[in-house]
């Protein structure tokens, strides 16, 4: 299922990841119909759109009828941060280690007054329900995109609850590697992409948003197929969608649906519940195996991810000699990142682990 193997120990699943077979498969079968055949089997896009969303709902415990189909995570996030009715004075909780990705959408909207409270990610409960009381809105990554750390999202989902405040999960890192129930968390809206530990293409991406966020979440980008009656093209009715569907902007990218639809299936098919101890576990192993060594590891990894260095090595460098020698991890803000998929062996792991200096 991982091609990839035969030429390199990949270690880089949270920047992006190589493709499970099943994934290259589904749009090389694709572009050959497209190539031979145009649009006539046409119907069997609109079946995979519609088996991408069921495929989704299954993965995060929702319905389909609450997932979107997105370019990627920014685009989710962005359609959360600019679709609601901000008013000078709201505030908003947000965390300190993000991605730019779930910074720049809520950093961005201080110049309409609204007001944004950084906390460290790894902020104990209380300190975040403090944070939370008269938010309007909260904002966290699943995982940390350079720490590793795993956020309590059930325990903050539940702090959200109990205060009324919109809760949106910004779940690239980790999705397809660690299960997510947005009915157990709370989760108002979540977005993530299917290039990381989904194992699927670039530039497809999914957007959970509740039926009830929903109703108060604008469509900022608006096209044809946003409206209930897009497929009436005599229509010029207005009338939104009725699912998250409203938030789909003109025409999708569907060989990259095709390709992410696979991909999941064949994660849920793995079943990520057997998938995350293997992952958490090859994790463990480099941070034991490159604390032996001498590094520094930073922060308390608990998911996928594991930065790390050493005073004397140039992390860059490193990365640039473990890739000579087809091992291939990230330099990030002068750390080495490695993140280890499932199929990863500790054979593997030991392998990396012997050619650290």
């Amino acid at each position: 299922m991982f091609p990839v193997t035969k030429n390199l120990v990949y270690l880089n699943h949270a920047a992006v990841a190589p493709l499970c077979l099943p994934a290259a498969q589904a749009m090389e079968r694709l572009t050959r119909d497209a190539l031979d055949w145009g649009s006539f089997h046409y119907g069997q896009w609109l079946d995979c759109y519609d088996g991408l969303r069921r495929g989704t709902a299954r993965l995060i415990n929702g319905t389909p009828e609450e997932i979107a189909l997105v370019k990627n995570t920014s685009e989710g996030i962005a359609t959360v941060a600019m679709g609601l009715d901000w008013r000078p004075g709201d505030r908003i909780v947000a965390f300190a280690e993000e991605f730019p990705a779930n910074q720049y959408p809520w950093q961005r909207l201080e110049s309409k007054g609204v007001k944004v409270d950084w906390l460290p990610a790894t902020a104990p409960l209380d300190r975040i329900e403090q944070a939370a009381i008269g938010a309007r809105l909260l904002s966290i990554s699943f995982v940390q995109f350079l720490t590793g750390y795993m956020a309590d999202v059930v325990g903050i989902g539940e702090i959200c609850q109990r205060h009324g405040v919109t809760y949106f999960v910004d779940a690239i890192q980790g999705l397809g590697a660690f299960p997510i129930d947005v009915r157990a968390a709370h989760i108002d809206a979540l977005a993530a992409d299917g290039h990381k530990w989904l194992l699927g293409p670039e530039g497809c991406g999914i957007l959970y948003i509740s039926r009830e966020l929903q109703e108060r979440v604008e469509p900022v980008e608006f096209g044809w197929t946003n409206v209930a009656s897009h497929n009436d093209y005599a229509s010029r009715d207005m009338t939104l969608r009725p699912d998250a569907g409203r938030y789909e902007c003109g025409t999708l990218n569907t060989v990259g649906c095709f390709g992410l639809r696979a991909a999941i299936d064949f994660l849920l098919e793995a079943g990520v519940e057997n998938i995350a101890p293997v992952v958490r576990g090859l994790a463990g192993q480099i941070v034991e195996g490159v604390r032996k060594k001498g590094y520094e590891v930073l922060g308390e990894p608990n998911a996928g991810i594991v930065s790390f260095r050493k005073a004397g090595v140039d992390s860059a460098a490193l990365c640039a000699s473990l890739r000579e020698r087809s091992i291939i991890t990230a330099p990030r803000a002068g750390w080495v990142r490695a993140s280890p998929h499932f199929y990863i062996t500790p054979e593997e792991i030991a392998k990396m682990l012997e050619l650290l200096p």
